[in-house]
């Protein structure tokens, strides 16, 4: 039997080489050719011999709603986009011991569907039943496999026909036409690519389970997330209760949105009201402390922005920011100086989001001043007040998206005053909420 050939790609140009060696020959890259499948015959003369697909005009397509099974956790479903699509591929990546496989388990134990199954490779048969027990699922049903070359999955789902297959987790499968060692980028992105055309030819709803590196990356190739048509990423501190479910793609849904649960003795339990685990209970007003309305994805979220300010004894005093963009707190000070007169030069500023949550919009930039400004002072403001807006370098305050919705949130949660850009007053009055529009730093400063 002729033995395969093996080649190696540039991951940097693309470049395909016999042999491996420490340096592209093409673009001079260093440690970029990769392992990879060689492509196989086309023909007796190089030509395709398969099919050729028919041109569709656009206006022609049929737009059918896109069905969705729910997984029986609320806050799953929010981080989908409604629920599992039927011949969909979803990429969940987040820490070791963060609580992935926990949290698939009790997805297949609760799913209404039948026909599910679980392959695992870095657990036994006898350590998913332990986690199960102590769970308290119930588990009869579940079918479970403990394989690690993708050739003998596809042929177990060939037969088996499942409707939902996890694999736990994606970097401990390999497929035989790679020498590499399982967990390589080769074997992971060729045995990634494998289970998605098994999923889009059977209709099959493919879970991937991914290790994420030291940075918080997926291990592995990033062409990883371009294969699937979901990443979710699991976050939060393993010696904490609560864990944060964020959506980063999502071809059926809005992207950003965020599942909260918390970690309980029988699993993980969705949280409907997150406002509540991301406020402080202050027994009084303190300084340094203001309430604002993020948004993710299509869910407003109040969370509390705490700042603290102090005398620098250091040649460079220290911009430190935990949840929120360091150089945009450093810009925002700048802006503070040049059109509100207050300078903090001399002073070391902390600012950090309650809860652990991170948010990366600019709607953060009124509270982040307004808590520097209030622990600059040491004046406490209001318990009852909140803020939210966008500062531009001129000193203006621009308008942020739904600026009405979060009004409305705050209202639910017994918020009788905002300050607010002028442009995201409400049209018609909020009731139990004072709207302060502001349309310059110096106005936020009067109203403050």
């Amino acid at each position: 039997m002729a033995k395969s050939k093996t080649q190696y790609v540039c991951q940097s140009c693309g470049a395909i080489s016999p042999k491996w060696a420490g340096q592209c020959g093409d673009c001079g890259a260093w440690n970029t050719l990769e392992e990879a499948a060689p492509a196989a015959s086309a023909g007796p003369r190089g030509g395709y011999a398969g099919a050729v697909a028919g041109i569709t005009r656009l206006g022609e397509v049929e737009l059918a709603e896109v069905p969705r099974t729910s997984t029986g956790l609320s806050e799953l479903d929010r981080a989908l986009g409604g629920g599992l699509v039927h011949g969909s591929v979803v990429l969940l990546g987040g820490d070791p011991g963060i609580g992935k496989s926990t949290l698939l388990l009790q997805t297949l134990a609760m799913l209404p569907i039948g026909d599910t199954l679980y392959v695992t490779g870095e657990e036994s048969a006898q350590q998913i039943g332990m986690r199960a027990r102590r769970l308290g699922l119930e588990v009869d049903g579940l079918r479970l496999l403990t394989e690690t070359q993708v050739e003998n999955v596809i042929a177990t789902c060939e037969r088996e026909r499942p409707r939902v297959l996890v694999i736990d987790s994606i970097q401990t499968l390999y497929t035989a036409a790679l020498q590499s060692a399982p967990g390589s980028v080769g074997q992971v992105r060729e045995s990634a690519a494998a289970l998605v055309r098994m999923a889009k030819q059977r209709g099959i709803t493919v879970i991937l389970v991914g290790h994420v590196t030291k940075d918080g990356q997926l291990a592995g190739p990033r062409v990883l997330e371009h294969m699937v048509d979901t990443v979710l990423y699991f976050e939060g501190d393993p010696d904490g209760r609560y864990r944060m479910l964020r959506a980063v793609k999502n071809r059926f849904g809005a992207v950003n949105e965020l599942g909260v649960f918390a970690m309980l003795e029988n699993g993980l339990k969705a949280v409907s009201n997150p406002s509540a685990i991301f406020l402080s209970r202050h027994q009084g007003p303190v300084p340094g402390s203001v309430v604002m309305v993020t948004r993710e994805g299509t869910r407003p979220l109040l969370v509390e922005v705490q700042a603290l300010v102090a005398e620098s004894h250091a040649s460079q005093p220290r911009r430190i920011t935990v949840g929120l963009e360091q150089n945009r707190l450093t810009m925002l000070l700048a802006v503070l100086h040049r059109h509100g007169g207050v300078a903090l030069f001399d002073q070391d500023v902390f600012i950090n989001v309650v809860g652990g949550v991170r948010v990366t919009e600019t709607a953060a930039d009124l509270p982040m001043l307004a808590a520097a400004l209030s622990s600059f002072r040491d004046r406490a403001l209001p318990q009852e007040l909140l803020a939210f807006g966008e500062v531009g370098l001129a000193g203006e305050i621009r308008p942020v998206p739904n600026g009405e919705e979060r009004l409305r949130e705050a209202a639910k949660h017994g918020y009788t005053r905002a300050i607010a850009p002028a442009a995201n007053a409400p049209r018609k009055p909020i009731k139990g909420m004072e709207v302060i529009p502001v349309a310059r730093l110096s106005e936020v400063l009067d109203a403050l």
